[in-house]
């Protein structure tokens, strides 16, 4: 059977088997469950931690902002209500919130939650903040803001291709990495370009800028990877669901307490955004969003396939089959850590 290929439920698993990073038998067990939007995440996470006393640490760029509740699928409060979450509602939607933020307060979560003897359970689709968390990031020169106003002005004239077509000019390597509609990954490489006189390419190979990876836990990454034609109709549905709930009274609140917001510019809200600013209509944005969220669950599958290591599952979160199997990988883990 593959590496990707789906365990069997109720089949009995060798627990050095399982697919974790070196560590120390005896070091606290993190989950980190890997998949696109709409895969079940939140699903299986709240049956995990159910069962095995655990906490949900959220891993999204865009839940950890206040108000910002319909665009970002964000648990409910019920769900909350089950299990204590973190990194959720953590500041307000014009603060800087950046992905060594992040790693930094989530660590801290990991360390508090497995301090108390439960287990930390990692969930989201930010690759990048799942990267920062694993992996730590490079020490690369500090953000130089007025460079990014800048750039940004930049999109707005000319669109995001010119950014990729100005980093293929300094850095070719960066440019053939980060895909082409990634402007914040876009801004953050011809940053590093300008800011630190070299291509961030050259940077990531400097032993000084070495990363820091988190350690003292073992890891063990579970994935969802649920039928794409099931998968997108899920999203369509999901998408249509967030207008009919009030995203366009959600988004048009947030304008009026704190004016365009870059956090405003993640999936459902840039679409809410072109229905009250420039006019088109909710079916129009709806389709838009729908669009979007099918174009980011598939880079979001390429992403985790490049993470180390995961177990994937051939299934929604909610379905009792992967349920079951995820049980049995972490069961089969903690008790390996005991044994």
């Amino acid at each position: 059977m593959s590496e990707r290929s789906l365990y069997a439920p109720h089949v009995a698993i060798p627990f050095d088997r399982l697919p974790m990073t070196r560590s120390r038998k005896s070091d606290p067990l993190v989950v980190l469950l890997l998949g696109p939007t709409g895969s079940g995440k939140t699903a299986l996470s709240l049956s995990l931690a159910e069962r095995f006393d655990g906490e949900i640490v959220s891993c999204d760029s865009v839940a950890v902002y206040r108000g910002m509740d319909l665009g970002t699928a964000k648990p409910s409060p019920e769900e909350r209500a089950r299990v204590p979450h973190h990194l959720i509602d953590v500041v307000d939607p014009d603060e800087a919130f950046t992905a060594g933020e992040y790693s930094k307060r989530a660590r801290a979560a990991l360390r508090e939650i497995a301090t108390r003897g439960r287990v930390p359970i990692v969930t989201g689709g930010t690759g990048l903040y799942l990267r920062a968390l694993t992996e730590g990031l490079f020490a690369g020169p500090v953000r130089q803001e007025d460079l990014r106003a800048r750039l940004r002005r930049s999109v707005e004239k000319h669109g995001v291709a010119w950014l990729h077509r100005v980093l293929a000019r300094v850095d070719a390597a960066s440019a053939e990495r980060i895909h082409a509609n990634d402007a914040p990954k876009l801004i953050r490489a011809i940053e590093v370009c300008f800011a630190g006189r070299r291509p961030l390419s050259q940077v990531l190979a400097t032993p000084s800028t070495a990363k820091d990876p988190l350690t003292g836990f073992r890891l063990l990454r579970i994935g969802l990877n649920p039928p794409r034609q099931a998968s997108y109709e899920r999203l369509n549905r999901r998408c249509a669901e967030m207008f009919a709930a009030g995203l366009l009274q959600e988004t048009r609140a947030l304008l009026a307490c704190y004016g365009p917001l870059k956090a405003l510019d993640s999936l459902g809200y840039r679409q809410a955004l072109s229905v009250l600013i420039k006019g088109i209509s909710e079916k129009v944005a709806i389709a838009e969003a729908q669009q979007g969220h099918r174009n980011y669950a598939k880079r979001q599958m390429t992403w985790f396939r490049r993470e180390p290591g995961v177990r994937w599952l051939e299934g929604f979160g909610d379905a009792e089959e992967v349920i079951a199997t995820a049980c049995e990988l972490v069961g089969v883990a903690l008790t390996g850590a005991s044994g």
